[in-house]
């Protein structure tokens, strides 16, 4: 795949280092001609900022698509990222189904929850049809919570390696036979990724920094996306992003006024410099 092309759905918050202002400059810096669908545009993403603008763009998807397949266009890998509705889900489906080239690489990131709750505005529907999502996708990059929903198993915070097997039995049970799961923490002052394929298990831990950032979840799978597409095993991948993010972690952390993201962009020579070893 000389020059791959890859398509990655989610929404546009104008400010806020998340959704596709970090999956374009990411999945490009890695050599990858990214192409977008935005699900919805907002002026600044929903943590922390009051009073953004919102403009759902589920409507236009249809149109977007089928004038994609009157021009012969079509992708070597499909990347979803946030969705905002159940219908858009339905569209995606559609878009998979009919836009992708022969092989296409279909990603999920079914990003809809964390710490035990789903986002607001989302339900049990919304988990149902992301649960069919995820059974369309070659891999999905859930988290834990993300995971718990999916399979309606009891979300927790303490576990061993028996409750994350039984997470991976159950998410396999959907239909994907890759997963990656993110936020796997073992040990105190530990967290790393899970990379399960086709029932083959690995994991990649990592030291856990006391600071987190917003959109850092969209920088990982972002990364893993680049890593995978440009021909990185799975695991490489997983490594990689997961050290890119705590580069764009570290990154961050002395500045106090940069609370709404990750300063992911001062640290692409990093990424890059891992694609090409």
């Amino acid at each position: 795949m000389a020059y791959p092309k890859i398509l990655t759905i989610q929404d546009i918050s104008c400010v806020g280092q998340c959704s596709l202002t970090v999956a374009l400059p990411i999945i490009s810096a890695c050599g990858i001609e990214t192409c977008v669908l935005p699900s919805a545009v907002l002026s600044t993403h929903t943590a922390g900022f009051k009073g953004y603008t919102f403009r759902d763009l589920t409507e236009d998807m249809p149109d977007i698509r089928a004038h994609w397949v009157k021009e012969g266009i079509a992708f070597d890998a499909i990347y979803t990222g946030y969705l905002g509705s159940t219908k858009q889900i339905a569209y995606v489906e559609d878009i998979l189904q009919t836009t992708g080239k022969e092989n296409c690489v279909k990603i999920v990131d079914p990003a809809m929850a964390d710490n035990g709750n789903l986002y607001p505005g989302f339900d049990a529907a919304f988990v149902e049809a992301m649960k069919g999502l995820c059974g369309k996708a070659d891999y999905i990059l859930p988290n834990i919570t993300e995971a718990c929903f999916l399979t309606d198993t009891e979300y927790k915070t303490e576990y061993d390696r028996s409750y994350i097997d039984l997470l991976l039995e159950k998410l396999s049970a959907l239909g994907c036979r890759n997963i990656i799961f993110t936020g796997i923490s073992y040990a105190p002052g530990k967290t790393g990724v899970v990379v399960y394929e086709n029932g083959r298990y690995s994991y990649y831990e990592h030291d856990k920094l006391p600071n987190s950032c917003h959109g850092t979840g969209d920088i990982y799978a972002s990364a893993f996306v680049g890593a995978l597409v440009r021909g990185k095993t799975a695991y490489e991948s997983a490594k990689i992003a997961a050290d890119y993010t705590v580069e764009c972690i570290k990154a961050t952390a002395q500045e106090e006024n940069h609370w709404y993201g990750a300063k992911f962009e001062p640290v692409l020579s990093k990424l890059i410099g891992a694609l090409e070893k």
